[in-house]
């Protein structure tokens, strides 16, 4: 607080507004599926509010651990106080264990998404014959699905 400019301030003329801290804590994974062929594997790593299920951010990438330095990146702004992951080692290297919690009894919502989009995306089923030839492409079918279903963002 700064006490000096709350001294200078009419106490007639002052709002205050009381919030109440909410911590949020995300369920993280990621799910792949493929450019041409199975060799070559595309990964959706994505975060979501644990309590609402809402899709915080996404990073498509490589299974790899800058996609998910890249995916906390996005998530500083929304404070996370607890993540919720599997055992893929990333997560073991990149989060500090107080703020991490591994299991499946706390990572349902997330798979349920997975299945959701496996079932509307064909691109992420993993045996289909609707594929991408290239990772731009799959990119943007995915990016543009869940802009529209998750954020509300027109296309």
């Amino acid at each position: 607080m700064n006490e000096a400019r709350l001294v200078e301030i009419d106490p007639t003329q002052t709002i205050v507004e009381l919030c109440q801290w909410q911590e949020v804590e995300a369920e993280v994974d990621e799910m792949w599926s493929f450019v041409q062929s199975k060799g070559q594997q595309r990964w959706l790593w994505h975060a979501i509010n644990h309590h609402t299920g809402e899709v915080l951010a996404y990073v498509l990438s490589d299974h790899k651990d800058t996609a998910f330095v890249q995916l906390k990146a996005l998530l500083e702004p929304f404070g996370i106080t607890q993540f919720y992951t599997d055992d893929w080692g990333a997560y073991q290297r990149l989060l500090h264990p107080a703020f991490h919690t591994v299991g499946k009894a706390n990572t349902q919502t997330i798979e349920r998404k997975h299945l959701t989009l496996r079932t509307r995306i064909k691109r992420l089923a993993r045996k289909t014959i609707c594929f991408s030839k290239s990772i731009w492409l799959h990119d943007v079918v995915i990016g543009l699905f869940i802009n529209r279903f998750e954020f509300g963002l027109s296309i």
